[in-house]
């Protein structure tokens, strides 16, 4: 009993020194970067948002010493606080020489580089367009990502199973394919009656290249022996097509959805600066007219967060549908 008694005695100084640790070292980094950015004096002017930003460090600090009194009684917590501890102290840290080589010291040029409080200050005043934006880029890019989806994996799914469609669609995707859909910007504002349509055209080919040729792989990939066995309990074509080859292509096809998701993304940036007047790349071209770089970075964030977000969205449901296979591919 004594020894028990001596184990938890001693078990709240093993926690603070060692399971716990990246919390308090977190806390005091966003602690140091608020102090910074409050005292350590301006080489030019005093930016927006400087007491805000301030403010926003001190409550991170905060909240990291809520988690590492929360992660002793939750293990959950504990351990995600284990996982996320090193970027958690390394965030406030390039936080801190961003401000000191941008606002402080001016090593890097203004207006060229902005200081983090320059962003902040643009998504509180900014928000309206940046929200409609970012809005209008979502509905554009869905609809050429489905379509380019959906037109892809039919043709993956029909050059993989018929030799006769191989045979007339196969040079054209090694023709078409290959060509950089953006190539296609000016001939495709010609032919198309509106901006939006000749950019819906342009992001639903550059998903359609790589879907296709992934999804014809998979195809054509399933073991002749799965088609054997179904043959000979009496499966139909319709069955072999839907029951067998197309979820044993599963896989493949969601590394094609991840692939034309990328290049569907700086596709639809550049479409977005020609004939629009709403979007991400409407408003990059909008900052960079303007000389507003601050503007142009907060755009380039938030559209890196827009991307990332979707692509784990994507990889989510890879791994509920294809369960079997979790983990095999990180995003």
């Amino acid at each position: 009993m004594s020894s028990i008694d001596a184990t938890t005695q001693h078990r709240p100084l093993r926690w603070v020194a060692l399971d716990h640790w990246p919390s308090i070292v977190a806390a005091l980094a966003w602690l140091a970067a608020a102090l910074v950015i409050l005292y350590v004096p301006n080489a030019t002017r005093l930016w927006p948002m400087t007491q805000g930003l301030a403010n926003l460090c001190l409550a991170i600090a905060a909240l990291s010493v809520l988690l590492s009194v929360l992660g002793r009684w939750s293990p959950a917590v504990a351990a995600s606080v284990r996982r996320a501890g090193p970027w958690w102290v390394a965030l406030p840290l390039l936080l801190t020489a961003w401000e000191l080589l941008t606002a402080k010291w001016a090593w890097l040029p203004v207006p060229f580089f902005a200081p983090p409080q320059a962003l902040l200050a643009v998504y509180l005043e900014d928000w309206p367009r940046l929200a409609e934006s970012l809005l209008h880029s979502a509905l554009l890019l869905g609809s050429g990502v489905a379509l380019g989806a959906a037109s892809g994996f039919v043709a993956g799914v029909a050059i993989g199973w018929s030799s006769h469609i191989a045979y007339w669609l196969h040079p054209v995707l090694r023709i078409l394919g290959p060509v950089p859909s953006t190539a296609l910007l000016p001939l495709c504002f010609f032919l198309f009656p509106s901006s939006w349509s000749a950019s819906v055209f342009l992001i639903a080919l550059a998903t359609w290249f790589p879907v296709t040729v992934l999804t014809w792989s998979g195809v054509a990939s399933v073991d002749p022996a799965y088609y054997d066995v179904a043959r000979t309990l009496g499966a139909k074509p319709r069955f072999l097509i839907f029951k067998v080859a197309i979820p044993a292509a599963l896989p493949h096809v969601f590394v094609g959805l991840f692939m034309g998701l990328g290049a569907s993304f700086s596709t639809l940036v550049v479409a977005e600066m020609m004939g629009v007047k709403a979007g991400i790349g409407w408003y990059l071209q909008w900052a960079q007219g303007w000389a507003a770089y601050a503007n142009m970075y907060a755009a380039l964030l938030i559209m890196a967060l827009a991307c990332s977000g979707l692509i784990s969205a994507l990889f989510l449901v890879r791994d509920r549908l294809l369960a079997w296979q979790k983990g095999a591919m990180q995003w």
